[in-house]
């Protein structure tokens, strides 16, 4: 079903007939073989169609044009020189001063309109991309090649080119304006987008160009493989391999295992990572993104769209993950200004845009989730963001521990319930809900029933779900591009990060960020008293055994089955399914593994742990209050302890503040030893903002406690079977029953 959207965009050439009869006329040798594959691949590359060059003034688009047709054997067009001089028998310049800059735009659309061309390298101008007719008419028989350079380096270059005035360029508007300006034309029209960092050279960005479109046109390279799979395996079950898409909507793996790239992670050099020093949240997410999603599973400008939609304005900060100075060397990335105060948003008020994009829209969906807190709100309230269409056949029920998460977040929760979106809470723990939806996914006979008998298949919003766990790569990437940016650091200078987590998924993407080229030395694992991850960080040992989980004042990280630990073990382990099968079939029989001495190594090179207790975290959030006035919620604090143990000091560490202390009112007031606390979570927040707190009190969970105090939701007791009927009697009343 995925496969026609992939394959539209594409127009390969192969000649097979052809290269047989090479192979008859040549003698068979090595050097022979790799000059007939490059020349091949050539040939196949073009095609008839064209490879368009665009760009701002500066960009270098006809030089890097006339080294990617010297390449690839094939006609250059510069659309200034051979298509708009010779249509005016002028010069571009006389042309501009004899009409103006609006008329010239439409006099430069026309003209292109006229234009056609196939296999050939084609150069734009600077404005083409203001005129939409016209790149229509391109975009019909060309791959669109975006070349990005840095504002900064644009203007560096017209300076030296003595240009001081650009076309669209209004008396009083600087160029750094009108360059700004023209980017949302460039967003619109690019099928790929090739960073340009400065310092390259013309011969450089031509291979980047053809790099790009090899990536482009070969769509079938870039796939998805369980944790848990093996090679042979693969070679035997070619549907074990799926595609973005299909790893989206499907969320778990059919053996159980989580999806992970087939061919590993993007890299971004040096270069392109200073190239976004400047850029926006928006314009890094998005860069970012289009180097783990395939253009052929969502298109540069589709992605471009959704990424806009979900860092507008539902986060309350225009910076959406800023970062501020806590004291000494130690920074606050604030993950929590999103409109349910907690760092999922930065996940889930995207990541149900990719979804919907990619499930097939005949088909309904029940999308399900285990919380421990945060995430209920976030899936809840991301999915009741979606376009009416989509809620008529996508919906959402989250499990919770009934008596395991703080009463705020539960009235959150509660309060978050929308038309396509319902809150449950277990009689258990948060494991026993994570295992239950892991049972629930792999009992292929109640999929099936629920898939024939209403037309509705399940998927997932957990962070297993690969399209929740990959936008936090972004915020971890742009907060050390903000300390660049604020001259705190140079880069390449390393800097430790500390992180509350308890289901790996926060600390996997910053150790994924440092992967793709982050200079992270160390990732600090800081656990509350359930800290299972802290001891098998240190000894190996994932020991389950006699354990019992404790209820404490920081819920989220209360969890002692760490699933996106699979993840990371099977990427150091250099994609070892088999390992990765035995070592969770152990943890799931026995209750514990161990992890192998090179192994072991490998982990502790990136990741170092630490826990904290429940009285060190309260007197932590007293002590950074009276000195800063600065409030931490109880997960952030535990950050915080775990970070001054641990950091060394001889670099920045950013300390990731989870979610907002509003979330967790009668723990805050304690730790700021405030005698009278009222049990309603309404009061509760009332009385904090009355301390004129740093940050203020979450505007938008003020608004969803006063709005839904009386709502309701259901409860159910600790069963599998219990939870499948409920999720059965859901779909009757949500989505119609097939006939």
């Amino acid at each position: 079903m995925f496969h026609v959207v992939r394959y539209q965009h594409l127009k390969l050439t192969q000649n097979i007939g052809f290269s047989v009869h090479l192979k008859l006329i040549f003698p068979r040798t090595l050097a022979f073989v790799q000059l007939w594959k490059s020349w091949l691949s050539t040939l196949s590359l073009v095609g008839d169609q064209n490879i368009v060059l665009m760009g701002p003034p500066g960009a270098g688009k006809t030089t890097v044009g006339r080294i990617v047709g010297h390449k690839l054997g094939c006609r250059v067009i510069d659309v200034d020189d051979d298509v708009l001089e010779t249509t005016w028998n002028m010069s571009v310049s006389e042309k501009l001063q004899d009409v103006g800059s609006r008329q010239f735009i439409e006099e430069e659309g026309k003209a292109l309109l006229k234009f056609s061309a196939s296999g050939s390298v084609i150069s734009l101008s600077g404005s083409n991309p203001m005129h939409a007719a016209s790149m229509q008419h391109v975009k019909k028989n060309g791959i669109v090649v975006y070349l990005d350079v840095p504002t900064r380096d644009i203007i560096d270059r017209l300076e030296l080119m003595k240009v001081d005035r650009i076309v669209g360029q209004d008396s009083g508007i600087s160029m750094r304006d009108i360059l700004q300006f023209r980017k949302q034309f460039y967003k619109k029209w690019y099928d790929i987008r090739v960073l340009c960092e400065g310092g390259l050279t013309a011969e450089v960005v031509a291979d980047k160009v053809l790099d790009a479109v090899k990536r482009y046109q070969d769509s079938e390279s870039e796939t998805f493989i369980s944790t848990r799979h093996t090679r042979s395996e693969m070679c035997e079950q070619k549907g074990s391999v799926k595609y973005f898409t299909e790893a989206v909507v499907e969320g778990l793996a059919s053996d159980g295992g989580l999806f992970v790239p087939e061919k590993g992670l993007p890299t971004f050099t040096a270069g392109e990572w200073q190239s976004l020093v400047e850029a926006t949240y928006v314009e890094r997410a998005q860069v970012i993104l289009e180097r783990f999603i395939h253009p052929a599973d969502i298109p540069a400008f589709k992605l471009g769209e959704i990424v806009e939609i979900a860092y507008g304005e539902n986060f309350t900060c225009s910076k959406i993950a800023p970062l501020r100075y806590l004291t000494g060397n130690q920074f606050l990335l604030e993950l929590f200004h999103g409109p349910t105060a907690s760092f999922k948003d930065l996940a889930l008020q995207l990541m149900p845009h990719l979804f919907a994009y990619c499930v097939p829209k005949r088909c309904n969906y029940l999308v399900l989730v285990a919380t421990s807190g945060d995430t209920g709100s976030a899936v809840l309230d991301g999915f009741s963001r979606l376009s009416d269409t989509d809620k008529q056949r996508i919906a959402v029920v989250t499990f919770f521990p009934e008596d395991g998460v703080s009463q705020i977040q539960k009235s959150q929760m509660i309060g978050c319930q929308r038309e396509n979106g319902w809150s449950v809470g277990v009689k258990s723990d948060f494991d026993f809900c994570q295992t239950a939806i892991k049972k629930i996914f792999t009992n292929s006979d109640y999929s099936g029933f629920l898939t024939v008998e209403y037309g509705t298949a399940l998927s997932a919003a957990n962070s297993i779900n690969w399209a929740r766990l990959l936008p936090q790569v972004i915020y971890h990437a742009s907060a050390y591009l903000d300390l660049v940016h604020q001259d705190i650091i140079t880069f390449g200078s390393p800097i430790d990060v500390c992180i509350p987590t308890g289901n790996f998924g926060n600390i996997l993407a910053a150790l994924y960020a440092k992967r793709m080229g982050i200079p992270i030395r160390k990732c600090i694992c800081a656990s509350n008293g359930n800290n299972v991850l802290t001891d098998f960080i240190r000894t190996g040992l994932y020991d389950l055994r006699g354990r019992r989980l404790m209820q404490t004042s920081s819920p989220a990280i209360d969890i002692l089955k760490s699933s996106n630990l699979e993840r990371h073990l099977h990427l150091i382990a250099s994609g070892d399914g088999q390992l990765v099968t035995q070592l969770f079939s152990e943890l799931e029989k026995q209750c514990h593994f161990q992890l192998q001495k090179d192994l072991l190594e490998k982990l502790q090179q990136d990741l170092v742990a630490g826990w904290c207790s429940e009285e060190d975290c309260l007197a932590a959030i007293h002590s950074v209050y009276s000195t800063t006035g600065y409030i931490l919620d109880t997960h952030t604090a535990i950050a915080k302890v775990v970070a001054d143990r641990l950091q060394d000091r001889t670099c920045p560490v950013i300390i990731s503040s989870t979610a907002h202390y509003s979330k967790f009112a009668p723990a805050i007031l304690r730790a700021l030893r405030i005698a009278e606390i009222k049990q309603n979570p309404l009061s509760q927040l009332h009385l904090l903002s009355s301390y004129s707190p740093l940050p203020p009190v979450h505007r938008g969970l003020l608004k969803t406690l006063k709005e839904n105090e009386k709502q309701k939701h259901q409860i159910c007791a600790a069963d599998v079977n219990v939870m499948m009927a409920h999720i059965e009697t859901v779909i009757q009343n949500k989505f119609m029953k097939v006939f």
